[in-house]
């Protein structure tokens, strides 16, 4: 009796090995962690975080980080594990929240604080500057634009701050702060990415 051929869904996910990053560079290097399964969360690739992260080296080490939409915390983590001094996430979902806190203990990694907040209702308490801001939101949503003008007018972006910008390809960036020039650009697959200086 002949086997019936895969689904091609079937094909592509192998049990266990779902809904799992991997920390491509520093102290963490090769570990795994896990994050849930939400409409709209879907983590940096190995690809584009090992090109952005070759781009931010020489400025990350004990940087102030700040990752707006961390989602699975591809971002923040790898961040943490290159010599950040400081990562802040911040996300919306219970059950992202929960296993970001359960892969920092994990990882012990104290530099890295996480709450549970609304992007743009957090940006509109007191500021504090950072070196360098994650800005990766649901593609699905409109509130890229809004998060740039509020990291600029607020106070939250240290002077010479970097600022990485994901985005659909089909979409573009939305509006941008005038005084904001790109440093670095790329695109991988479906995805355009884009490293920003204040």
């Amino acid at each position: 009796m002949a086997k019936r051929p895969k689904r091609a869904a079937e094909a592509r996910v192998r049990p266990g090995h779902s809904n799992q990053i991997r920390i491509i560079g520093g102290r963490h290097r090769g570990r795994k962690l896990h994050f849930p399964d939400l409409p709209g969360l879907r983590p940096t690739s190995d690809r584009t975080r090992e090109t952005l992260f070759n781009w931010l080296q020489p400025i990350l080490d004990g940087a102030a980080c700040l990752d707006l939409f961390a989602g699975s915390g591809a971002l923040g983590f790898e961040a943490a594990s290159r010599g950040a001094g400081r990562v802040v996430m911040l996300e919306q979902a219970p059950s992202a929240v929960q296993l970001l806190q359960q892969n920092k203990a994990m990882l012990d990694l104290a530099q890295i604080e996480i709450h549970r907040a609304d992007a743009l209702v957090w940006l509109e308490q007191g500021s504090e500057p950072f070196d360098l801001v994650f800005l990766d939101p649901p593609f699905a949503g409109d509130q890229l634009e809004v998060c740039c003008e509020k990291l600029e007018s607020g106070g939250w972006l240290a002077p010479g701050a970097r600022i990485y910008i994901e985005v659909d390809l089909s979409r573009g960036l939305p509006g941008l702060p005038h005084s904001w020039q790109c440093v670095k650009q790329k695109k991988a697959g479906q995805v355009a990415f884009f490293l920003y200086t204040n």
